[in-house]
């Protein structure tokens, strides 16, 4: 799904002023891109991901994503359109720790309202994609930090969504791991159509991205 940001921008309250976050960003994201967004710390990474998503409304402007005017719509609206065709890689892996890895991995699809039987198949083959399969009865505690965000990676593209947003995903991850994370989440969008948008400080994306996108200064920038 393409994604179009016009005329977007937002402010949060700081103290008894408004501190401007974006201001009048627009940019357009083929689908099927691999689009990372760099700044610095508080540039507004996180808070244009939070838009895209529909966790947040903009203070002015339009975010579509294909024909769907998705900055317009009230709070259930948008939660029903994330359930469906958005994913999330965070970089505190976000697993609920009473649950088991494949209980973790199914719960997009109970959102969903998936048949069990259906969605025990989707989870093993989303496992399978990311080299967990053996895991599936562990818990999070159990895992080390890479098999953390795996199953993450597992969860996020379990319900094929069309649209992947990933907020500092390595920023927990030593290298080496961060490394083995980033080509398998790229390799996993790529085999399925999948537009995936990450906010990173990490440099080693910049070099697998399609397009590489800053933030400064309240402007998104193509670089």
């Amino acid at each position: 799904m393409r994604v179009r940001l016009k005329n977007v921008s937002k402010a949060y309250a700081a103290g008894s002023q408004r501190q401007s976050v974006l201001a009048d960003v627009s940019a357009e994201f083929a689908s099927g891109r691999f689009v990372v967004l760099v700044g610095r710390s508080g540039s507004g990474k996180s808070t244009l991901l939070n838009l895209i998503a529909g966790f947040d409304a903009p203070d002015a402007g339009s975010i579509h994503i294909a024909d769907q005017l998705v900055s317009a719509g009230d709070d259930q609206a948008r939660t029903l359109f994330r359930r469906r065709h958005l994913g999330f890689v965070f970089q505190f892996f976000n697993l609920l720790p009473t649950l088991t890895v494949a209980e973790n991995v199914q719960l997009p699809l109970e959102l969903l309202d998936e048949p069990l039987a259906a969605a025990r198949n989707r989870v093993e083959e989303a496992l399978d994609e990311v080299n967990m399969t053996a895991y599936g009865e562990r818990f999070p505690e159990e895992l080390s930090g890479g098999e953390q965000q795996r199953v993450a990676i597992a969860r996020a593209l379990v319900h094929r969504p069309a649209i992947v947003l990933a907020d500092e995903p390595t920023g927990n991850l030593d290298l080496d791991t961060a490394h083995q994370v980033i080509e398998l989440l790229d390799n996993a969008c790529q085999r399925h159509g999948t537009t995936l948008i990450m906010a990173t400080h990490s440099n080693e994306v910049i070099g697998v991205a399609d397009e590489v996108h800053e933030l400064r200064g309240g402007q998104l920038t193509a670089t």
